[in-house]
């Protein structure tokens, strides 16, 4: 590989607030410590979390770099601990961390995976976060079974496609909702066997929810809205049912009585993908199925976009604007 430069190009914050805190500068090269590889970025995903320390919804020193996720190729091994993993300089890889945002990452190795032949760096980047979220939602938050009816809030949206595409691999019945006509399509073509357009005088979800169960309510709501829709989702889940609220696009879920759940035995999730795959054994359990079931299932990796580094801030407030259909990826 060619030599590490010192310095490399970033997005970092000082301060949290709009796209104006984003600044794309100059920082040194980290150099990784003992546990870690240092990653030469080639995608960078661009996830909702992001906006969320920016800010200052999660808290978090400063200042920091943004980022939870990438691709690329190991530039470094840090350690014996690195190499136990077998890693080696030249290796392609994705990886679930912090500092995404840069020419550069280091990573801790045991967040590192090395990535198949047959799936793409970009593909590789766009699935790990949100297709591990989904994974993980489907078979712990909530163990979907074939035949049972789901609710997917935001089914064309970069967890919703996934979960989509994963319920229908399930044998699930699907109801997604979509902001708009122009998604109903798309959210189709995932797998949703029934899509409302969840704006006012467009689509009634609950209505829905009703008439396709029989009035039993789903099996599972897979909620990555947050504050505007939990009391319905909280009316759509069925006797014994969870609600899985994965998300604040709209806001935080506000206090609510836990008396509310004993209506119907329901049960109230609120799941980060981190705890699901904190150990070695957890991760790569969910990413090999995951990789598996990209390359068998042939399951479809949409990219909204691919944006320059630079453009962070335009990316910010796409997915900000909820109209953005698959992953925002950054190219350094």
């Amino acid at each position: 590989m060619a030599p590490i430069p010192k310095l490399m190009k970033a997005v970092q914050i000082e301060k949290t607030g709009g796209t104006e805190v984003l600044q794309y500068k100059d920082v040194p090269v980290p150099m990784p410590k003992n546990d870690e590889v240092l990653i030469k970025n080639e995608f960078i995903g661009v996830n909702y979390i992001d906006t969320y320390f920016r800010t200052g919804l999660y808290p978090n020193p400063k200042p920091m770099i943004l980022g939870r996720e990438g691709s690329g190729t190991i530039a470094s091994v840090g350690s014996e601990v690195a190499k136990s993993l077998g890693f080696a300089e030249g290796d392609r890889v994705a990886f679930m961390g912090t500092s995404a945002y840069a020419d550069f990452t280091a990573c801790p190795a045991d967040k590192v995976l090395k990535v198949p032949d047959r799936v793409s760096p970009s593909d590789a980047c766009s699935a790990l976060l949100q297709g591990l979220t989904a994974l993980t939602l489907v078979e712990e938050t909530h163990k979907v079974q074939s035949g049972d009816w789901v609710l997917v809030l935001a089914a064309t949206g970069g967890v919703g496609g996934w979960l989509c595409q994963i319920l229908r691999a399930k044998g699930a019945k699907t109801i997604g909702t979509v902001g708009s006509e122009e998604k109903v399509a798309t959210a189709k073509e995932q797998g949703a066997d029934v899509v409302v357009i969840d704006r006012p005088g467009q689509g009634d979800v609950l209505k829905t929810v009703k008439e396709c169960t029989e009035g039993r309510g789903v099996a599972a709501v897979f909620d990555g809205v947050g504050k505007d829709t939990f009391e319905r989702s909280l009316e759509c889940v069925a006797r014994k049912g969870t609600v899985a609220s994965f998300g604040n696009a709209s806001g935080a879920v506000e206090p609510f009585l836990i008396s509310k759940l004993s209506a119907k035995n329901a049960k109230i999730a609120r799941p980060t993908l981190y705890n699901y795959v904190a150990t070695r054994q957890e991760f790569e359990h969910y990413s090999d199925e995951l990789f598996k079931i990209m390359m068998e299932d042939k399951f479809s990796v949409r990219i909204h976009e691919t944006y320059p580094l630079k453009d962070v801030a335009r990316a910010h407030t796409d997915i900000e604007s909820r109209k953005t259909m698959g992953k925002l990826l950054l190219k350094p």
